[in-house]
């Protein structure tokens, strides 16, 4: 198999052209697109020149200490994710915090069993393996948690008089709460189910995708593949399965009363 091709930034510059060619329509069709296509565009640029600079000095270096710095910066802003893309959220630092808090727990586990039990570089934490498999795992996870809670705190704060009427007849919180648990399970396990059920037939992952642009054997990078969609799922789940019931346990008390006055937006 032959070398990867390096692309220079001319190569990248010509590949906006049909980006360019969407925000000259958003223009001529008046869909007001145009300022957030290119705003978005110079952003994602600019991220990611900045990125590769740090994770070149990160790589050359090969200190824990800067993986694991590495890694929480990663996880604040896509903790920040999960709670910016909620409409209705938990107040104070249960806000931000439960998750962030599932999402990483889940993240990190499924992330250190790949690293030690497969993939299995010297040192284990070698910031090459680690970083990349650690920001996909995260991403995937990021999504299904920010989903599952936006379905669990909309639902219960609309089907208030619906939970608390179960309650009333005896039903302890996680019966009276279990419809909508299964709702948002399902609303955050989607996105990852829809991503296996799609790979391979429909599409080519990105990472699958970049092995064999460099030159891997096609059979060995479905290998790689594969494992890297099953840590996806398996963190995915965990995470949204973990977010879900804490939130759930936030939003009732011990005497297994609704308390949606713990919800930005919800009533007492």
């Amino acid at each position: 198999m032959s070398a990867y091709q390096v692309l220079s930034y001319w190569d990248i510059v010509a590949a906006s052209v049909f980006l360019l060619l969407n925000a000259v329509l958003s223009i001529l069709l008046n869909l007001g697109l145009t300022r957030t296509l290119i705003v978005s565009a110079l952003r994602m640029t600019v991220q990611l020149i900045l990125v590769g600079l740090v994770l070149k000095l990160i790589f050359f270096a090969g200190s824990l200490y800067w993986t694991v710095l590495a890694a929480a910066v990663m996880g604040v802003f896509a903790g920040r994710e999960i709670w910016v893309r909620q409409d209705r959220r938990l107040k104070g630092f249960w806000g931000p915090g439960l998750g962030a808090g599932a999402m990483l727990i889940s993240g990190a586990l499924v992330t250190l069993y790949g690293l030690a039990g497969q993939i299995r570089p010297d040192p284990v934490w070698q910031p090459q393996y680690a970083l990349p498999l650690f920001g996909m795992i995260l991403g995937n996870t990021m999504t299904g948690v920010s989903l599952g809670l936006d379905t669990l705190h909309t639902a219960l704060a609309k089907g208030k008089s619906e939970v608390e009427a179960q309650l009333l007849l005896g039903r302890t919180r996680w019966e009276a709460t279990r419809p909508f648990a299964r709702q948002a399970l399902r609303s955050g396990f989607t996105p990852i189910i829809n991503a296996m059920a799609a790979t391979g037939i429909v599409s080519l992952p990105g990472m699958m995708t970049g092995q064999i642009l460099s030159g891997v054997d096609p059979q060995e990078a479905v290998k790689y593949q594969l494992l890297i969609m099953f840590l996806l799922g398996g963190a995915t789940g965990l995470g949204v399965l973990g977010a879900t019931f804490g939130s759930i346990w936030r939003l009732t008390d011990p005497r297994h009363r609704l308390r949606l006055d713990r919800l930005s937006g919800g009533t007492s």
